[in-house]
This record gives C-alpha cells, sequence and structure tokens, in this order.
C-alpha cells in the first residue's frame, strides 16, 4: 500500500508550513514538498501609500526579522530620495543603521541557535520531543540557556537604542536615520556591568562557537553527509571582498566555486534574477536567469555567505573562518548542517562589530539625513540573517508607491530547503515500515538549518489554485479539481 506522510507544522521555525512525503509500495520515496500554507499580501498592502511610510509598513512582516525589512526599505529609498545607494548617506546615518544591523544579526543568530537549534544537538533529533526543546535546555543546562537569552536581549536592546524600539522601530528614515546615539547609551553598551557588555558579548560568541565546533568533532560523519548536495551561492559582497552585512554588490559561485554572477550593481538585480510560481505554494522559486529554472537556483544565508566572500574584516571571525574554510581546501561548503557553523561565525563577527562602532564618534554626530535629486525607482538589499533580502520600490507623481516587489531570504532559499527535505527523507525513512518521530524531526531539523522566516517568504500575490483531492483508502487517487 502507497503511503503519505504529513508533517504538519514544521516546528521551531517562524511562520506556518508543512511537509509531504509520498511514499510507493516498496517503501521508495516518490515525491517531497515543503508548502508553504500561508498568505500575506504585503506588495499589494503598500501600494498608493506615500513612499515614506515603506520602513515602517513592511516590517510589520515580521517580529522576529522586522529590522532587516526596516533596512532594505529604508535603503531603496535612499536611491528614490536621490542619497544613493549605501555610500551616499552621513556616517552618522550609515553607522547607527549598520550597529542596528548587527544587532538585529546577534539577537536573531543567538535565538536561532539556543533556543531552535541547540535541542536537536543536546537532546538527539530523535530525543523525547517532551524535552527537545528550550524548556529543556533550561532545565538541563540552565547555564547555557540563561546565556542564550542574555545574548537575544543584548541585540535587543541594541535594536532599542537605533531604532527607538525593540521591534517595529523607526529609526531609519529615507535618506537617513532620525536619532543618533548617546553617550549613555554608548558607555552603556561598552562598560555596563556583565553579562551585558560587548566584551562579554564576544566572548559569549567564542563560547557557543566552540560548542558547536566540539559536537562536529564528535559527530562529523553525521554532520558531513546529512543533506550534503551541490549547489551555487549567492550574497552581497564588499567590493574588497570582504563579508559586509549591510551593503555591498551581488556575488554568486556555483559548486566548484566559479563566480557565476560577478559582482553586479544590485540596481540591475532583475536584470539576473527571476522568480517561478508553482501551483503548490504560495512560495516563489528564484533562479539566475544566465543559467535558467533548473540549474539556476541558489543558497542565501550564513553557508552562502561563508562560500562567496574572500574574508572576513574582523580579527577573531576571520581566524574563525581560515579554519572553517580549510575544512573544505578552501571550495564551496555544501554540507547542510554546517550552516550552523557559518551563522556562529557570523554571531562572532556581528558582536566584534558591535564593539568596534560603538568606540566609533560618528555614531554621537548629529548630521543625519541626506537627499539629492528625486528618483522614480529605488531597489536596497541587504544581508537579512537568514540570507539575502531584496526590496524594490517604484513611486508615481503622488510620492505614491505604484509597485513593490520583495524577494525575502527564505523564497531565495526555498528550492535548497526542499532539496534538503528530499535528501533527508529518502535517507531516513526509504524501506522502513514504521516512520517514527525522530525521522520526521530528521525533516524538520534539514529545515531549520535555513532559519526560515515562513512569513516573510509568503508577501507576494502568488497563482496557487485551491485544488480538491479526493483518495479512496488505499490513497489512490479518484478525483481532482482546481478551480
Amino acid at each position: 500500500m502507497s503511503k503519505k506522510i504529513t508533517i504538519e507544522p514544521v516546528t521551531r521555525v517562524e511562520g506556518h508550513g508543512k511537509v509531504t512525503i509520498h511514499m510507493d509500495n516498496q517503501g521508495n520515496i516518490q515525491q517531497t514538498r515543503l508548502h508553504i500554507v500561508e498568505f500575506r499580501g504585503f506588495e499589494r498592502f503598500v501600494q498608493g501609500r506615500p513612499y515614506w511610510e515603506a520602513p515602517v509598513l513592511v516590517q510589520r512582516l515580521c517580529g522576529i526579522c522586522p529590522v532587516s525589512h526596516h533596512l532594505a526599505a529604508a535603503k531603496a529609498l535612499d536611491v528614490i530620495v536621490g542619497a544613493g545607494t549605501g555610500e551616499g548617506l552621513t556616517p552618522t546615518g550609515e553607522k547607527m543603521r549598520r550597529l542596528m544591523h548587527y544587532g538585529q544579526f546577534f539577537q536573531s543568530h543567538a535565538l536561532h541557535f539556543f533556543h531552535l537549534s541547540a535541542p536537536d544537538f543536546l537532546f538527539g533529533f530523535d530525543g523525547d520531543p517532551a524535552i527537545r526543546n528550550i524548556i529543556g535546555i533550561a532545565l538541563t543546562k540552565p547555564d547555557l540557556a540563561v546565556q542564550g537569552v542574555m545574548m537575544r536581549k543584548f541585540g535587543q536592546e541594541i535594536i532599542r537604542a537605533t531604532a527607538g524600539k525593540k521591534i517595529h522601530g523607526t529609526g531609519a528614515i529615507p535618506g537617513g536615520i532620525n536619532k543618533n546615539l548617546s553617550i549613555e547609551e554608548r558607555d552603556e553598551f561598552l562598560k555596563g556591568a556583565d553579562p551585558l557588555n560587548a566584551d562579554k558579548m564576544i566572548s559569549w560568541a567564542q563560547d557557543a562557537l566552540d560548542f558547536f565546533k566540539s559536537y562536529y568533532v564528535a559527530n562529523k560523519d553525521f554532520i558531513d553527509n546529512f543533506a550534503y548536495f551541490p549547489s551555487n551561492h549567492l550574497s552581497l559582497v564588499r567590493k574588497d571582498g570582504a563579508l559586509d552585512l549591510y551593503h555591498g554588490v551581488l556575488r554568486a559561485v556555483d559548486t566548484d566555486g566559479n563566480r557565476i554572477l560577478n559582482d553586479i550593481d544590485y540596481q540591475e538585480y532583475n536584470n539576473y534574477i527571476e522568480e517561478e510560481v508553482r501551483s503548490w505554494s504560495y512560495m516563489k522559486f528564484p533562479y539566475l536567469k544566465s543559467i535558467g529554472k533548473d540549474n539556476g537556483w541558489y543558497r542565501v544565508g550564513p553557508l552562502a555567505r561563508l562560500n562567496t566572500v574572500d574574508f572576513i574584516p574582523t580579527p577573531l571571525a576571520q581566524k574563525e573562518f581560515e579554519i572553517y574554510k580549510a575544512m573544505t581546501n578552501g571550495k564551496p561548503n555544501n554540507h547542510c548542517l554546517h550552516t550552523h557553523y557559518a551563522r556562529l561565525i557570523e554571531t562572532l563577527h556581528a558582536a566584534e562589530m558591535i564593539r568596534e562602532l560603538l568606540n566609533d564618534p560618528d555614531l554621537l554626530g548629529n548630521d543625519l539625513v541626506t537627499k539629492g535629486t528625486k528618483q522614480k525607482e529605488g531597489v536596497g538589499l541587504i544581508e537579512a540573517p537568514r540570507g539575502t533580502l531584496f526590496h524594490h520600490y517604484r513611486i508615481n507623481d503622488n510620492d505614491q508607491i505604484e509597485m513593490a516587489n520583495l524577494i525575502v531570504s527564505t523564497t531565495n532559499n526555498n528550492e535548497p530547503m526542499n532539496r534538503s527535505v528530499n535528501h533527508v527523507a529518502k535517507a531516513v525513512m526509504t524501506g522502513k515500515e514504521v516512520i517514527t518521530e525522530g525521522m520526521m524531526n530528521s525533516v524538520e531539523v534539514a529545515i531549520r538549518a535555513y532559519d526560515p522566516c515562513l512569513s516573510c517568504a509568503t508577501h507576494a500575490l502568488g497563482k496557487m489554485p485551491l485544488e480538491v483531492s479526493l483518495f479512496d483508502e488505499d490513497n489512490n487517487l479518484i478525483d481532482r479539481k482546481r478551480s
């Protein structure tokens, strides 16, 4: 008898999704799909609104990564108000935004690792679900739980100081920022009582990295073979090839490290990237036009970023980056679970950048906004914690938004997430008469490695039809209707 397995909802991710797995009578996997089953139409909602509202409106996509949408929208509107792309802001404006962004990275990566992923590593992929969660960590590893909470708190406080609020702030405006950093705020972050100061956060970021590296040494064969498959990788990079999470040019490499997108101006992204719509998901499937939809898909996020950049411009993270790259002899890393390793290197880099920025006197300046000749259209790109985030707006003569296109990080990772699900399902379920909870959680582990934000990814009005399928008791399709 054929079998259909449904994992719903996918747990320990932001948003709602499900996985369906179809097996034939011999227990072979025939089809796997990650379905995004919620819809949020922000590309339509913002049409007709004054353009300057966009940074505040679009961040309502998400309560986990609102800063990323806030800043990507602001960067697009910088172009529209004539402030340029990235380098055109005042020093205070740019560095306050960067501090906000690195605070977001630090808290988001800490949240993902300690709250969402660490339970799988500490208790096993097939561990008791009753303790395989953040509560289980708090009960069995209280010091680790406190560390995760306090790291996130520090990042959230950085956001509050730069954006005005921890969630859905208003700090970034077209052409700059609406506040600077006070001396008192700066000193609290630099010299505050333990553990809430920059030095302690750097130390804890190193501890978290050491934790994962120790886990990797003990489980190397398993980690290296879990959802391993070749892919392309895409991210922003600084013009000199450095990791830059706030601004840069677009670069993509193939599975061997060859450049397939060579440091292009992201204002021209739509000449290089296309989105495909499929009938069974509200989330689109981006790909590089020059390669085509069959092979032009790519990964974004921590794994991709460390595959595309040449170096990391902070000393502690650069040292870890060199160790990390040596594992694959300098070639791109295509191991799904190494995404956690890359994420923790980025966490350390974010902590170093926060300390560096806090010591910069430009944060205390009063020159906050710049502008020039107004344009009708602008694109803003940023590296969100989950990967490259695209915001594109066009306005009319009444300063209203008439077109908005968002390609979010999780959308960029749609195809690789589906391939990871397929890879793991085939590895753990093929030929099994009994499907255990641990097997299903292994599929979820593959999805969680990408830290998906499913709410963010379902912003566009897609073409997913209403489909009703009728099966008999042996799972044979009797009838199917679409509308």
